[in-house]
């Protein structure tokens, strides 16, 4: 591999197809791949089109055939329910051979769909494989996803099988799944030919007769399955987003495409090698989970840690330090929500300090843009250790920008999410589809073809991923995102682009006012919104959270923000009110729900979006805002 990012990203740009057929290399093939992409597939073409592979055989079956049987797969860690475990390669492959013997004897074969709804746990990784197994393509739920929602994905993946736990834990409290799944079902027009429910003690559930068995007896009870081959262009899985119009999107993930993207990506994006221990603590329902606790640290011969808890509360603010130093990871990746979670309870990393952190290298962050006080809060506390905000979607599957520790680290700036990874061509275009200026913000966008691994179109819905995604910038992927490339390359992502507030004919950025908010030492974490004004169009507003501990008067803190804003921003941004808040609404996968804030500000209607994580939230929110 060449040394430094801008050497592989020449390589890259020099011969794409090239480069990508020799990042093939490291997947088994069962028909190697002779045409490397094909322009003519698609909406905007397909990747290795006569290639034929199986993933679950490149996860498990060759690193156990390799001797690699007695090496850890899955730690598994529960402080929710006081469990912990350990898998094997060699016992992952089992269970999983078994599940998928199990599905096979029950009719499902390649090309269905089976829906899978469960909480972090060992059995939801063996499920995805299993699936991968058999060429059935998975649709992982969000576990406790409500069951109008959870509905609407069974009607439109048309699933042959759910699979589903019985209930999930959270701290101090059980939720029960089978009762939300038995509710969906009865909403749905569509119905599976069967479930498997993995029964926890906490809550085993009631299963249906005829309907309904037991999960663990079903894999106890079943013969292994062999890995049956698919197509490259194959699908994977489905995942499935909010859309605007109310029906859901289906993100559809290729396999070969996948494979050869998350294996290139450990040892050049993360510095990881096979024996390795990672952490990405995120959960299954999201994409981060898919890729990175699932399919990429298995195809690269890693360990992997499935967690079930939270970054505070499970005891407390050192949860996420004593899981590292008890498996001995290498990497941690989470979002920035999680990291600022921490450093509200523990500002100075007390807890921290309490673990042997040795083993640990570098800690990435993905999900939505790190600020900058928080990344410099977390490298002091790791001592300097690389802190890497890097930058994807569920669309793409893995990093669009980034630091790559595998090509030497080039110096990091704290707010950028790093330099394009190699397969993207990143752009600021204007609203006239033309690059922008060095340093000036627009809509960023990459340069089709997007790389191997990124969302070949939506569920069967091709015209609705051109029209969403091909259609604002002829000749390029719009993501959606609106940020600035600098001039030494660096990508910063500030916002989505309807977050972008316009004040008397200014564009502002919500991340760029949020920036200078949490710089506060008051502050652990905020959100900015743009409110109606019947002057300027648009002003934004501050709603912050404290730092334990902290009790500023709020008139003085308000006052102090404003002058922040002032100081860094100018008095074009016309920042007048902050308010103090508990708690931000978030999705469960931590991105702010501005767009709601922002209609509960101006008293529109809204939606409680079905992925938020506490519904109540935005109650407490509205009496704050009422009294502003």
């Amino acid at each position: 591999m060449p040394n430094g990012h801008a050497a592989v990203h020449a390589e890259w740009q020099r011969d794409p197809q090239g480069y990508w057929a020799r990042a093939a290399a490291a997947i088994d093939w069962s028909t190697p791949p002779g045409r490397i992409f094909d322009p003519d597939q698609g909406p905007y073409g397909r990747w290795f089109p006569d290639a034929r592979l199986n993933l679950c055989h490149n996860a498990l079956d060759r690193h156990v055939a390799a001797g690699r049987g007695d090496q850890v797969a899955l730690y598994w860690d529960s402080p929710v329910s006081g469990q912990k475990s350990r898998l094997t390669y060699a016992a992952l492959l089992d269970r999983t051979a078994r599940l998928a013997g199990a599905l096979a004897a029950r009719g499902v074969q390649k090309g269905d769909r089976v829906v899978l709804y469960m909480p972090m746990v060992p059995e939801a990784v063996i499920a995805m494989l299993a699936c991968a197994r058999l060429g059935a393509v998975h649709s992982v739920v969000f576990g406790g996803f409500a069951a109008a929602e959870l509905a609407a994905r069974i009607a439109d993946a048309t699933p042959k099988a759910v699979i589903a736990a019985s209930c999930g834990l959270e701290p101090g409290r059980i939720v029960p799944y089978k009762p939300l799944l038995d509710a969906a079902l009865g909403l749905s027009p569509h119905q599976p030919d069967f479930c498997l429910i993995l029964r926890r003690e906490a809550s085993p559930g009631t299963l249906v007769p005829g309907r309904d068995e037991d999960l663990l007896d079903a894999i106890e009870a079943a013969a292994p399955h062999p890995c049956v081959e698919v197509a490259a262009t194959d699908p994977l899985y489905i995942l499935y987003t909010s859309g605007t119009t109310g029906k859901p999107k289906g993100i559809l993930r290729d396999t070969g495409g996948y494979a050869v993207a998350l294996a290139h990506s450990m040892p050049l994006l993360y510095g990881l090698q096979p024996g390795d221990t990672c952490w990405t603590a995120s959960d299954v329902g999201w994409v981060v989970g898919h890729s990175y606790i699932v399919y990429a640290p298995l195809l690269a011969g890693c360990s992997s840690v499935v967690y079930e808890g939270k970054p505070v509360g499970t005891p407390d603010a050192g949860a996420f330090w004593r899981v590292c130093a008890e498996y001995g990871v290498k990497t941690l990746f989470t979002a920035p929500t999680a990291l600022r979670a921490i450093k509200k309870e523990d500002p100075e990393g007390a807890q921290l300090a309490r673990h042997d952190l040795s083993r640990l290298e570098a800690l990435f962050l993905a999900g939505e843009r790190c600020d900058p006080d928080t990344a410099l809060w977390a490298e002091r506390l790791l001592g300097g250790r690389p802190v890497i905000d890097h930058w994807w979607q569920t669309e793409t599957g893995w990093c669009i920008t980034g630091n790559f520790r595998g090509a030497g680290l080039f110096p990091m700036r704290p707010g950028s999410g790093g330099k394009p990874a190699p397969g993207y061509d990143v752009q600021a275009l204007g609203d006239d589809g033309r690059p922008v200026a060095a340093g000036e913000t627009g809509s960023l966008a990459i340069r089709l073809p997007l790389p191997p691994g990124c969302a070949p179109s939506l569920f069967r819905a091709n015209d609705r991923f051109r029209q969403a995604y091909l259609e604002a910038f002829p000749g390029y992927y719009n993501t959606g995102d609106a940020g600035m490339i600098d001039a030494e390359g660096y990508v910063w992502v500030m916002s989505r682009t309807d977050d972008i507030i316009n004040t008397a004919g200014h564009r502002l950025s919500t991340g760029a006012l949020e920036e200078v908010l949490a710089s506060h030492p008051d502050v652990a974490e905020c959100a900015v919104i743009g409110i109606r004004d019947s002057l300027k169009g648009q002003v934004p507003m501050g709603l912050v959270v404290l730092k334990s501990g902290s009790q500023p008067d709020p008139a003085k803190l308000e006052a102090e923000l404003v002058a922040l804003v002032r100081e860094r921003i100018g008095p074009v941004a016309a920042f007048k009110r902050a308010s103090i808040v508990q708690r931000l609404p978030k999705t469960r996968s931590g991105k702010i729900l501005r767009a709601t804030l922002r209609k509960l500000a101006d008293g529109e209607s809204y939606t409680v979006p079905p992925t938020i994580d506490d519904p109540l939230i935005l109650d407490e929110i509205g009496e704050i805002l009422t009294k502003a």
